[in-house]
């Protein structure tokens, strides 16, 4: 456990120190686009976080390579595969986050990155089937699963990136679990094939909590494509490393038999063989807006305002609500499906599982709801909840006095007659001490008046309201007239 928490804050460290001089370097190299309609973010944000994240990942598979414990996972093809995968996608993230890449091009880069980890001997080599046992896959059927998996993965991924922290935030609560569950095949069960994975993952943990300082709400840099894509690829390595290719008969000699075995480790092997069910929200999310963007007749990539974040935002949850009940989805999902997997006949875990989702019902629909609050609880509950009756009060507008009637009809008389002067006299009248425009005649050479505001003789700064200046001579306060 000491070498992977090394690495983890190997990997914190160097992520949070790049992320920095990367926002700059991003800034002078222009990578600022401009708002655009689906944007949730006001100001124009810098993108690249991807370089850091990309470091980051180098840099914890380099001290995870001279730690003595760890160097078993280095003996075998699966770390130089995910980093030949890494590099292929982040350098056209980079490019996409710089050009805007088509995304065809970019569908076309993730396959070949998936392909190059094949290539590599990254791959699922068979599947254990519930009530059939180890299913073996031919090389064709394994490089396809692969594939798909990878692209699935990477694009969910993408998709719920949309709020500050949201994609960071989501696969670091989904990596913890993946990390957990990896673990316990490592050390538990004493197999050496679930270290890779375990790896994997702690360095995918760091590098999101290295990057989530500066990228929550206000964020100060985006990891754009060249981080999203990045995180999505190293979490469909991880599940491909721990899923396909860990042979579930070695775990036979704790259970018994291969069948008994399988059936033992479904609720866990399942998930992890589609990690979309550890990252359920982003896979929802995006099967959702190729539904809804396809059914409109526009191509799955084409950007919209429909996705599940924006949706919060239009209920009236505020940004940072909407980011934290993603958590908590995500939190709810990843963590209850570790725990099923560990004991699947405790009837508890089911239990707080439906009562974590009521809750987390309640919180997604509470601002449909907006009680009437009782005078003495306005000082503990949220602002948009207090002051409804004043509100109120102050939305009926009071009945103005008679003295203010009175003057208002006499300044409309007064003004009636000083148009009827104009017209008589072919003369602008010029304002008095009430602080009515006045107006310029024609000048000598024939141009036309400009109509421009009087100054108030009594106080030097402009036009005041009738109702105000009346106001203040009955109180006493002006001066002699």
């Amino acid at each position: 456990m000491r070498e992977y928490l090394l690495t983890l804050c190997i990997t914190i460290a160097v992520t949070y120190l790049l992320t920095g001089p990367v926002r700059k370097f991003a800034i002078m190299a222009g990578a600022m686009p401009e708002i655009r309609a689906r944007d949730v973010h006001r100001e124009p944000t810098p993108r690249l976080g991807g370089i850091a994240m990309f470091f980051g990942l180098c840099a914890g598979l380099l001290v995870a390579d001279h730690l003595p414990s760890l160097n078993e996972v280095f003996a075998s093809h699966e770390p130089r595969a995910l980093l030949s995968g890494a590099a292929l996608i982040w350098v056209v993230g980079v490019l996409d986050d710089k050009f805007e890449i088509d995304a065809l091009i970019k569908l076309g880069a993730q396959m070949i990155a998936a392909g190059v980890m094949v290539v590599q001997g990254l791959t699922i080599l068979y599947l254990p089937i519930p009530g059939v046992g180890i299913v073996a896959l031919t090389q064709w059927q394994g490089t396809l699963l692969t594939v798909a998996l990878v692209v699935i993965t990477i694009n969910a991924v993408n998709f719920v990136d949309g709020l500050d922290g949201l994609a960071a935030g989501m696969v670091c609560i989904a990596t913890i679990a993946f990390f957990m569950y990896a673990y316990r095949i490592w050390y538990g069960y004493g197999l050496e094939d679930a270290a890779p994975a375990t790896l994997f993952s702690a360095i995918l943990m760091g590098m999101c909590l290295g990057f989530l300082p500066h990228n929550m709400h206000p964020a100060r840099i985006f990891m754009g494509d060249s981080g999203s894509m990045l995180i999505g690829l190293v979490l469909a390595a991880g599940a491909i490393s721990i899923t396909g290719q860990l042979d579930p008969d070695a775990l036979s000699l704790y259970s018994g038999s291969v069948r008994n075995t399988v059936h033992q480790m479904v609720p866990a092997y399942i998930p992890l063989l589609l990690p979309l069910t550890i990252i359920a929200v982003p896979a929802a999310d995006l099967v959702l807006a190729i539904v809804r963007r396809t059914w409109r007749g526009q191509s799955p990539f084409a950007a919209d305002r429909g996705h599940l974040h924006h949706r919060l935002l239009e209920i009236g949850h505020s940004h940072s609500r909407a980011v934290l009940i993603m958590y908590f989805w995500s939190a709810l999902i990843a963590f209850g499906t570790l725990a099923y997997s560990v004991n699947s006949a405790s009837m508890w875990i089911v239990l707080t599982i439906t009562g974590l989702s009521a809750v987390g019902l309640v919180l997604l629909l509470l601002p449909r709801f907006k009680p009437k609050t009782p005078l003495w609880a306005e000082h503990v509950v949220p602002p948009r909840y207090r002051g409804r009756r004043r509100g109120r009060a102050e939305a009926v507008e009071p009945e103005p006095a008679a003295g203010d009637a009175a003057e208002a009809e006499n300044t409309a008389q007064g003004r009636t007659q000083e148009a009827t002067a104009e017209e008589e006299s072919g003369e602008p009248a010029l304002a008095g001490a009430n602080g009515t425009n006045r107006t310029s005649g024609p000048s000598a050479s024939g141009t036309t008046g400009v109509t421009r505001p009087a100054v108030n003789g009594a106080t030097a700064m402009g036009t005041r309201s009738r109702s105000a200046f009346s106001r203040v001579r009955r109180g006493g306060a002006e001066g002699p007239r």
